[in-house]
């Protein structure tokens, strides 16, 4: 889940130089209110430097090296800088880029912006709730939807499902 240094400083560097400024759809802007808002300190004290990296700085974790891109359990994955339920493992494919990829996210939970970074066009996907950039999302993704939500690992957390082994009280398995 660790980035390297030279990944994270060219990050840093390329985020100082305003290259992510161009992210903005029309009718959105930086100062957009979250339920969840937070000095930038305060992420800092929150997050790990990989996370604040990507959720605050609209940074993107090295293709590959994210446990949650094998993970394929029953279960919810959570926004890492508020823990809002964003993806279902239900949704969850094999895109084979080295992110975890999904579907479909969870409905009214995520919110997209044109991002026109290193010169270029992409629809960025960010928490609806704290605004955290999670990744990116692509017209190639596999049916029903056709889409490729394809997420920075360090972004979230996995909430397994819990086992459903206790017996209710007419003896079945709950």
């Amino acid at each position: 889940m660790n980035i390297d240094r030279r990944t994270f400083a060219f990050g840093t560097v390329i985020a100082g130089l305003g290259f992510s400024a161009g992210r903005l759809a029309a009718g959105e802007s930086e100062s957009m209110t979250y339920e969840v808002t937070k000095t930038p300190d305060e992420w800092r004290k929150l997050l790990t430097p990989e996370q604040f990296y990507v959720l605050r700085k609209h940074g993107t974790e090295r293709s590959h090296t994210s446990p949650l891109d094998k993970i394929y359990s029953a279960g919810v994955y959570k926004c890492a800088g508020c823990g809002q339920e964003v993806f279902s493992s239900e949704t969850k494919f094999n895109s084979g880029t080295g992110w975890p990829s999904f579907y479909a996210p969870i409905e009214g939970n995520v919110g997209t912006s044109t991002d026109r970074s290193f010169f270029m066009v992409r629809t960025e996907v960010h928490c609806s709730r704290c605004g955290g950039h999670l990744g990116h999302v692509f017209n190639d993704g596999p049916k029903p939807t056709g889409l490729r939500y394809c997420i920075n690992g360090v972004a979230m957390n996995f909430d397994p499902a819990e086992a459903q082994t206790e017996p209710n009280k007419e003896g079945s398995q709950s």
